[in-house]
């Protein structure tokens, strides 16, 4: 598929998926004959890897570390026990991380509901005070 089709899909901007393949995240995996980018799923899985990972506050480094190990965990080559148990762990300590940034998004979300809350009530209130 295209890039425009791809950034629909991933609701990313054209300029995002540009910038993403020129810090090396996301390559196209082939061109058309007008020299046209061409994603394929997997490519569209990978741009979806790192918008979820954004928010978070991962770098691209981390991104890119993260891209790596799955890469090679996903890859066809065998790997030793020694060298998928390090992968593995790679993709553990990622996961705790994004579990943590979610958990304090929670609180930072809860916080703002009730900051929300105050002010509707206070809203209520004056809005009542008017009316009488």
């Amino acid at each position: 598929m295209q890039i425009g089709e791809v950034a629909a899909r991933t609701e990313l901007s054209l300029r995002t998926i540009r910038h993403y393949e020129e810090t090396g995240l996301v390559i196209p995996s082939a061109r058309s004959q007008g020299g046209f980018r061409l994603y394929t799923e997997t490519d569209v899985a990978r741009l979806m890897v790192i918008r979820r990972m954004k928010p978070l506050g991962f770098t691209l480094e981390q991104m890119r570390d993260l891209l790596e190990a799955t890469d090679r965990l996903d890859a066809d080559g065998a790997l030793d026990a020694g060298e998928r148990e390090v992968l593995l762990g790679r993709v553990r300590e990622y996961e705790q991380a994004a579990t943590e940034q979610v958990d304090k998004l929670r609180v930072q979300l809860a916080r703002a509901e009730d900051f929300a809350a105050t002010l509707r009530t206070r809203l209520d209130q004056n809005t009542s005070a008017a009316l009488t």
